[in-house]
């Protein structure tokens, strides 16, 4: 099955190269995205500290394979503190975690007040899975151990054309049916539009704060 949704330089062997060029080695990292809140908004909904928000220049390139790109571009020890990077494209905003602290009660957060948001989660031991809020409320929680090409005929209209959308990269340890690892960060990237270069990313307005 392809991946329509994402140009030929924008995956890196099925993860979202932006992603994975932000990451440290064997990440634990999260991805919220959220419509109709702006980034520093985001930031304080997942829990940053308002006095820690700060404008973020990524740098050129990370340090060592422990550091993330934001956690260099903002001073950040690895094994501290989480860093958070947030930016915004059209009407949604991204915040990415690259050590996975914000995970617990985020996306409801962010979700409040009748928005849509959805959280993707990776963690070091390859475990993959993705909630999609609605006003506060948990409509799917995804675990992709589970998860068959059939379960998408359950999902709100968007989310399913999100999935859709990232397809399944071959591999030929999945069985007919089966989606690879990394489909939550894919389709929870076509999901807010973020199917861009890092080169783009480093174009926008981006923020960042220190967690944990």
């Amino acid at each position: 099955m392809p991946v329509p949704g994402f140009p030929p330089n924008a995956l890196d062997d099925g993860d979202p190269k932006w992603i994975t060029e932000l990451a440290c080695a064997d990440p634990n990292h999260v991805l919220h995205v959220v419509r109709g809140l702006d980034p520093k908004a985001a930031l304080e909904a997942v829990g940053a500290k308002p006095h820690l928000i700060q404008p973020c220049e990524l740098p050129a390139s990370k340090p060592d394979d422990w550091t993330s790109l934001p956690g260099a571009a903002l001073g950040i020890e690895p094994g501290t503190a989480a860093a958070l990077l947030a930016g915004q494209v059209g009407d949604w905003t991204f915040v990415y975690d690259d050590a996975g602290h914000t995970f617990d009660e985020a996306t409801a957060a962010l979700s409040a007040s009748g928005r849509t948001a959805a959280t993707s989660v990776f963690t070091i031991n390859a475990d993959a899975s993705m909630t999609f809020f609605v006003d506060g409320e948990e409509v799917v929680w995804i675990n992709v151990d589970d998860l068959v090409t059939d379960d998408l005929d359950d999902f709100p209209e968007e989310l399913r054309a999100a999935f859709e959308a990232a397809g399944v990269v071959e591999d030929e340890d999945l069985e007919p049916g089966q989606f690879d690892y990394a489909v939550t960060m894919r389709a929870t990237c076509a999901l807010a539009g973020l199917t861009f270069t890092i080169d783009e990313l480093r174009a926008l307005p981006l923020i960042g704060a220190s967690f944990g």
